[in-house]
Protein backbone atom coordinates (compact mmCIF):
# COMPACT_ATOMS: atom_id res chain seq x y z
CA UNK A 1 0.00 0.00 0.00
CA UNK A 2 1.42 3.28 -1.30
CA UNK A 3 1.98 6.23 1.43
CA UNK A 4 -0.16 9.26 0.92
CA UNK A 5 1.66 12.42 -0.06
CA UNK A 6 1.41 15.11 2.46
CA UNK A 7 0.54 18.80 1.27
CA UNK A 8 0.93 22.29 3.40
CA UNK A 9 -1.50 24.64 1.85
CA UNK A 10 -0.93 28.19 3.39
CA UNK A 11 -4.16 30.71 3.07
CA UNK A 12 -6.20 27.63 3.07
CA UNK A 13 -8.98 29.55 3.47
CA UNK A 14 -8.82 31.97 0.27
CA UNK A 15 -9.74 31.14 -2.78
CA UNK A 16 -7.33 28.86 -4.05
CA UNK A 17 -6.22 27.65 -0.89
CA UNK A 18 -9.94 25.97 -0.83
CA UNK A 19 -10.35 24.54 -4.13
CA UNK A 20 -6.66 23.59 -4.24
CA UNK A 21 -7.21 21.51 -0.71
CA UNK A 22 -10.43 20.28 -2.50
CA UNK A 23 -8.59 19.32 -5.64
CA UNK A 24 -5.71 17.16 -3.61
CA UNK A 25 -8.27 15.83 -0.92
CA UNK A 26 -9.61 13.99 -4.15
CA UNK A 27 -6.22 12.58 -5.20
CA UNK A 28 -6.16 11.19 -1.53
CA UNK A 29 -3.31 13.47 -0.13
CA UNK A 30 -3.05 14.62 3.32
CA UNK A 31 -3.57 18.14 4.11
CA UNK A 32 -2.37 20.27 6.37
CA UNK A 33 -3.36 23.83 6.11
CA UNK A 34 -2.09 26.87 7.82
CA UNK A 35 -4.55 29.66 8.71
CA UNK A 36 -4.30 33.30 10.95
CA UNK A 37 -6.30 33.49 14.28
CA UNK A 38 -9.09 35.61 14.18
CA UNK A 39 -12.06 36.61 15.88
CA UNK A 40 -14.17 36.08 13.46
CA UNK A 41 -14.85 32.67 11.99
CA UNK A 42 -13.11 32.62 8.44
CA UNK A 43 -13.50 29.32 7.35
CA UNK A 44 -16.59 29.29 5.44
CA UNK A 45 -15.26 27.99 1.70
CA UNK A 46 -13.77 24.95 3.38
CA UNK A 47 -16.45 24.34 5.72
CA UNK A 48 -17.62 21.09 3.93
CA UNK A 49 -14.26 19.32 4.00
CA UNK A 50 -13.78 20.18 7.44
CA UNK A 51 -12.69 17.30 9.68
CA UNK A 52 -13.48 17.28 13.48
CA UNK A 53 -10.15 17.40 15.58
CA UNK A 54 -11.03 13.72 17.12
CA UNK A 55 -11.08 11.89 13.95
CA UNK A 56 -8.83 9.09 14.25
CA UNK A 57 -8.62 8.51 10.02
CA UNK A 58 -9.25 12.34 9.00
CA UNK A 59 -7.19 13.70 6.17
CA UNK A 60 -7.90 17.96 6.84
CA UNK A 61 -5.21 19.38 9.83
CA UNK A 62 -5.81 23.20 10.03
CA UNK A 63 -2.85 25.02 12.16
CA UNK A 64 -3.14 28.70 12.86
CA UNK A 65 0.39 30.15 12.07
CA UNK A 66 1.04 33.50 10.02
CA UNK A 67 3.59 34.12 7.64
CA UNK A 68 5.09 37.09 9.42
CA UNK A 69 6.05 34.45 12.14
CA UNK A 70 8.91 32.59 11.42
CA UNK A 71 8.84 30.49 14.75
CA UNK A 72 5.15 29.39 14.17
CA UNK A 73 6.24 28.56 10.10
CA UNK A 74 8.82 26.15 11.22
CA UNK A 75 6.83 24.64 13.86
CA UNK A 76 3.56 23.43 11.34
CA UNK A 77 6.42 22.43 8.86
CA UNK A 78 7.88 20.03 11.54
CA UNK A 79 4.35 19.06 12.42
CA UNK A 80 3.63 18.30 9.34
CA UNK A 81 6.90 17.08 7.37
CA UNK A 82 4.86 17.74 3.55
CA UNK A 83 6.63 16.09 0.46
CA UNK A 84 4.25 19.29 -1.02
CA UNK A 85 4.21 23.25 0.27
CA UNK A 86 1.85 25.40 -1.63
CA UNK A 87 2.32 29.33 -0.63
CA UNK A 88 -0.95 30.82 -1.34
CA UNK A 89 -0.92 33.39 1.46
CA UNK A 90 -0.64 36.57 0.65
CA UNK A 91 -2.11 40.30 1.36
CA UNK A 92 -3.68 39.99 -2.15
CA UNK A 93 -5.75 42.73 -3.14
CA UNK A 94 -3.22 45.50 -5.32
CA UNK A 95 -5.06 48.75 -4.35
CA UNK A 96 -4.84 47.61 -0.36
CA UNK A 97 -1.15 47.32 -1.12
CA UNK A 98 -0.59 50.96 -1.12
CA UNK A 99 -2.72 51.68 2.14
CA UNK A 100 -0.10 48.64 3.82
CA UNK A 101 3.11 48.31 1.97
CA UNK A 102 5.20 47.13 4.89
CA UNK A 103 2.11 44.37 6.07
CA UNK A 104 1.72 43.43 2.32
CA UNK A 105 5.87 43.21 2.05
CA UNK A 106 6.07 41.56 5.21
CA UNK A 107 3.71 39.09 4.40
CA UNK A 108 4.46 38.41 0.25
CA UNK A 109 7.71 38.83 0.48
CA UNK A 110 9.64 37.85 3.38
CA UNK A 111 6.81 35.19 4.12
CA UNK A 112 7.89 33.55 1.11
CA UNK A 113 11.78 33.81 2.50
CA UNK A 114 10.95 32.23 5.77
CA UNK A 115 9.36 29.25 4.36
CA UNK A 116 12.38 28.39 1.90
CA UNK A 117 14.41 29.33 5.40
CA UNK A 118 12.59 26.46 7.22
CA UNK A 119 13.20 23.74 4.12
CA UNK A 120 16.68 24.91 4.32
CA UNK A 121 17.26 24.42 8.16
CA UNK A 122 15.56 21.51 8.38
CA UNK A 123 17.34 19.99 5.63
CA UNK A 124 13.65 19.02 3.66
CA UNK A 125 15.78 19.69 0.20
CA UNK A 126 15.46 15.83 -0.78
CA UNK A 127 11.89 15.94 0.48
CA UNK A 128 9.49 18.74 0.23
CA UNK A 129 8.64 20.03 -3.25
CA UNK A 130 7.80 24.23 -2.99
CA UNK A 131 5.29 26.23 -5.16
CA UNK A 132 5.18 30.13 -4.94
CA UNK A 133 2.02 31.58 -5.80
CA UNK A 134 3.60 34.33 -8.40
CA UNK A 135 1.41 36.65 -9.70
CA UNK A 136 1.07 38.24 -13.49
CA UNK A 137 0.71 41.91 -11.70
CA UNK A 138 4.80 41.92 -11.70
CA UNK A 139 4.95 42.31 -15.29
CA UNK A 140 3.07 45.85 -15.03
CA UNK A 141 2.83 47.36 -18.38
CA UNK A 142 5.42 45.32 -20.25
CA UNK A 143 4.19 44.78 -23.77
CA UNK A 144 1.34 41.39 -23.67
CA UNK A 145 0.86 39.16 -24.63
CA UNK A 146 3.34 38.18 -21.59
CA UNK A 147 5.34 34.53 -20.83
CA UNK A 148 8.06 33.15 -18.97
CA UNK A 149 10.70 35.85 -20.61
CA UNK A 150 8.76 38.83 -20.36
CA UNK A 151 10.51 41.61 -18.32
CA UNK A 152 8.90 42.09 -15.01
CA UNK A 153 8.30 45.61 -13.82
CA UNK A 154 5.81 46.00 -11.03
CA UNK A 155 3.97 48.82 -10.62
CA UNK A 156 2.61 48.59 -7.49
CA UNK A 157 3.78 47.36 -3.46
CA UNK A 158 2.04 44.33 -3.68
CA UNK A 159 3.75 43.54 -7.40
CA UNK A 160 7.12 44.42 -5.80
CA UNK A 161 6.55 42.07 -3.27
CA UNK A 162 5.51 39.67 -5.22
CA UNK A 163 8.52 39.79 -7.66
CA UNK A 164 10.43 39.39 -3.80
CA UNK A 165 9.07 36.15 -3.50
CA UNK A 166 9.87 35.08 -7.52
CA UNK A 167 13.19 35.71 -7.10
CA UNK A 168 13.76 34.52 -3.75
CA UNK A 169 12.27 31.35 -4.81
CA UNK A 170 14.35 30.91 -7.68
CA UNK A 171 17.39 31.83 -5.92
CA UNK A 172 16.96 29.33 -3.32
CA UNK A 173 16.59 27.13 -5.82
CA UNK A 174 19.82 27.31 -7.43
CA UNK A 175 21.69 27.91 -4.12
CA UNK A 176 20.64 25.17 -2.21
CA UNK A 177 19.14 22.72 -4.55
CA UNK A 178 15.47 23.10 -3.30
CA UNK A 179 12.78 21.76 -5.37
CA UNK A 180 11.17 25.16 -5.49
CA UNK A 181 8.70 26.53 -8.85
CA UNK A 182 7.07 29.70 -9.40
CA UNK A 183 3.65 30.06 -10.66
CA UNK A 184 3.23 33.18 -12.72
CA UNK A 185 -0.79 32.77 -12.37
CA UNK A 186 -2.85 36.02 -14.37
CA UNK A 187 -6.61 36.75 -13.36
CA UNK A 188 -8.35 34.45 -12.03
CA UNK A 189 -12.15 34.10 -10.27
CA UNK A 190 -14.49 31.72 -8.95
CA UNK A 191 -17.82 31.50 -6.58
CA UNK A 192 -14.97 31.72 -3.64
CA UNK A 193 -13.71 35.04 -5.03
CA UNK A 194 -13.27 37.84 -1.91
CA UNK A 195 -15.43 40.27 -1.56
CA UNK A 196 -13.32 43.28 -2.31
CA UNK A 197 -12.12 42.32 -5.78
CA UNK A 198 -13.40 43.70 -9.14
CA UNK A 199 -14.98 40.29 -10.65
CA UNK A 200 -17.20 39.21 -7.28
CA UNK A 201 -18.18 43.32 -6.95
CA UNK A 202 -19.62 43.30 -9.76
CA UNK A 203 -21.42 39.91 -9.84
CA UNK A 204 -22.88 41.03 -6.65
CA UNK A 205 -24.02 44.13 -7.80
CA UNK A 206 -25.66 42.45 -10.66
CA UNK A 207 -27.28 40.05 -8.73
CA UNK A 208 -28.77 43.04 -6.63
CA UNK A 209 -29.56 44.99 -9.21
CA UNK A 210 -31.47 42.35 -11.07
CA UNK A 211 -33.49 41.79 -7.67
CA UNK A 212 -33.78 45.26 -7.01
CA UNK A 213 -31.82 45.54 -3.85
CA UNK A 214 -29.12 47.96 -5.54
CA UNK A 215 -29.27 50.77 -8.33
CA UNK A 216 -26.13 50.76 -9.66
CA UNK A 217 -22.43 49.42 -9.71
CA UNK A 218 -19.69 52.06 -8.86
CA UNK A 219 -16.40 51.20 -10.65
CA UNK A 220 -12.87 52.63 -11.53
CA UNK A 221 -11.02 52.29 -14.58
CA UNK A 222 -13.20 50.84 -17.27
CA UNK A 223 -10.53 50.28 -19.58
CA UNK A 224 -7.91 47.81 -17.98
CA UNK A 225 -7.68 44.30 -19.88
CA UNK A 226 -7.32 41.44 -17.95
CA UNK A 227 -6.89 37.53 -18.68
CA UNK A 228 -9.53 36.03 -16.85
CA UNK A 229 -10.04 32.12 -16.00
CA UNK A 230 -11.32 29.66 -13.71
CA UNK A 231 -9.45 28.73 -10.19
CA UNK A 232 -10.52 25.79 -10.18
CA UNK A 233 -8.24 25.38 -13.79
CA UNK A 234 -5.18 27.05 -11.65
CA UNK A 235 -4.89 24.60 -8.36
CA UNK A 236 -4.71 22.19 -10.97
CA UNK A 237 -2.04 23.91 -12.42
CA UNK A 238 -0.46 24.09 -9.69
CA UNK A 239 -0.08 20.97 -8.94
CA UNK A 240 1.00 19.84 -12.21
CA UNK A 241 4.03 22.33 -11.66
CA UNK A 242 5.63 20.40 -8.65
CA UNK A 243 4.63 16.77 -10.61
CA UNK A 244 7.07 17.95 -13.10
CA UNK A 245 10.42 16.06 -12.74
CA UNK A 246 12.38 19.48 -12.37
CA UNK A 247 11.82 22.77 -10.75
CA UNK A 248 10.76 25.54 -13.06
CA UNK A 249 8.80 28.76 -13.30
CA UNK A 250 5.40 28.39 -15.40
CA UNK A 251 2.69 30.97 -17.00
CA UNK A 252 -0.96 30.19 -16.27
CA UNK A 253 -3.71 32.12 -18.35
CA UNK A 254 -5.80 31.87 -20.46
CA UNK A 255 -4.10 33.65 -23.93
CA UNK A 256 -7.41 35.96 -23.81
CA UNK A 257 -7.90 39.39 -22.71
CA UNK A 258 -11.04 41.84 -22.41
CA UNK A 259 -11.69 44.39 -20.59
CA UNK A 260 -13.12 45.59 -17.55
CA UNK A 261 -15.71 47.00 -19.47
CA UNK A 262 -16.59 43.82 -21.76
CA UNK A 263 -16.53 41.80 -17.75
CA UNK A 264 -19.43 44.44 -16.81
CA UNK A 265 -21.69 43.40 -19.53
CA UNK A 266 -21.15 39.86 -19.72
CA UNK A 267 -21.99 39.35 -15.83
CA UNK A 268 -25.59 41.82 -17.12
CA UNK A 269 -25.90 39.54 -19.97
CA UNK A 270 -26.57 36.69 -17.42
CA UNK A 271 -29.86 38.21 -16.00
CA UNK A 272 -30.73 39.74 -19.62
CA UNK A 273 -29.57 43.34 -18.69
CA UNK A 274 -27.89 44.95 -21.98
CA UNK A 275 -26.15 47.91 -21.27
CA UNK A 276 -26.15 51.11 -23.09
CA UNK A 277 -23.10 53.27 -22.23
CA UNK A 278 -23.25 57.10 -22.24
CA UNK A 279 -20.35 59.79 -22.24
CA UNK A 280 -16.66 58.97 -21.71
CA UNK A 281 -13.51 59.16 -19.13
CA UNK A 282 -15.14 60.04 -15.80
CA UNK A 283 -18.10 60.92 -17.00
CA UNK A 284 -19.26 57.54 -18.63
CA UNK A 285 -22.24 55.80 -17.61
CA UNK A 286 -24.27 52.54 -18.34
CA UNK A 287 -28.16 52.25 -18.47
CA UNK A 288 -30.79 49.73 -18.68
CA UNK A 289 -33.23 48.94 -21.16
CA UNK A 290 -35.40 51.38 -19.13
CA UNK A 291 -32.50 54.07 -19.14
CA UNK A 292 -32.28 53.44 -15.29
CA UNK A 293 -28.65 54.69 -14.20
CA UNK A 294 -27.09 51.45 -13.26
CA UNK A 295 -23.28 51.69 -13.75
CA UNK A 296 -21.23 54.57 -12.84
CA UNK A 297 -17.55 55.42 -12.37
CA UNK A 298 -15.19 56.72 -9.68
CA UNK A 299 -12.04 58.15 -9.74
CA UNK A 300 -11.74 56.54 -5.50
CA UNK A 301 -11.36 53.19 -7.53
CA UNK A 302 -8.45 54.20 -9.71
CA UNK A 303 -4.68 52.77 -8.84
CA UNK A 304 -2.33 55.49 -8.09
CA UNK A 305 -0.12 53.49 -11.05
CA UNK A 306 -2.42 51.51 -13.62
CA UNK A 307 -1.55 48.08 -15.21
CA UNK A 308 -3.25 48.55 -18.58
CA UNK A 309 -3.01 45.41 -20.33
CA UNK A 310 -2.16 42.07 -18.68
CA UNK A 311 -2.61 38.59 -21.69
CA UNK A 312 -0.71 35.72 -21.14
CA UNK A 313 1.45 33.53 -23.32
CA UNK A 314 0.90 29.99 -21.74
CA UNK A 315 2.62 28.10 -24.48
CA UNK A 316 5.28 26.44 -21.99
CA UNK A 317 2.53 25.25 -19.66
CA UNK A 318 0.73 23.98 -22.65
CA UNK A 319 3.91 22.22 -24.02
CA UNK A 320 5.58 20.84 -21.05
CA UNK A 321 2.94 20.33 -18.62
CA UNK A 322 -0.30 19.92 -20.86
CA UNK A 323 -2.21 22.14 -18.70
CA UNK A 324 -4.47 24.74 -20.39
CA UNK A 325 -7.92 26.75 -19.23
CA UNK A 326 -10.73 24.72 -19.63
CA UNK A 327 -13.73 26.29 -18.22
CA UNK A 328 -14.49 29.60 -20.55
CA UNK A 329 -14.98 33.06 -18.75
CA UNK A 330 -18.82 33.28 -19.97
CA UNK A 331 -19.31 29.91 -17.90
CA UNK A 332 -17.73 31.14 -14.96
CA UNK A 333 -18.78 34.44 -14.81
CA UNK A 334 -22.36 32.37 -15.09
CA UNK A 335 -21.57 30.13 -12.11
CA UNK A 336 -20.28 33.83 -10.13
CA UNK A 337 -23.63 35.27 -10.82
CA UNK A 338 -25.73 32.22 -10.12
CA UNK A 339 -24.23 31.77 -6.55
CA UNK A 340 -24.56 35.65 -6.11
CA UNK A 341 -28.30 35.10 -7.17
CA UNK A 342 -28.91 32.66 -4.37
CA UNK A 343 -27.24 34.61 -1.85
CA UNK A 344 -28.54 37.87 -2.32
Amino acid sequence: MSKKKIALITGITGQDGAWLAKFLLKKDYIIHGLLRRSSSINTKRIDDIFQEPYLSNRNLFLHYGDLTDSASIQSIIEKSMPDEIYNLAAQSHVKVSYEMPEYTTNVDALGTLRILETIKNLRLQKKTKFYQASSSEMFGNSKPPQNENTILRPESPYAAAKLYSFWITTIYRNAYKIFASNGILFNHESIYRGETFLTKKVCKAVAKIYKKKQKKLIIGNLYSKRDWGDARDYVRGMWQILQHFKPDDFVLGTGRSITVKKFIEMAFNQVNIKINWKGSGLNEKGYDQRNNLIVEVSDIYFRPTEVNFLKSDPAKAFRILKWKSTINLENMIKDMIAEELKSC
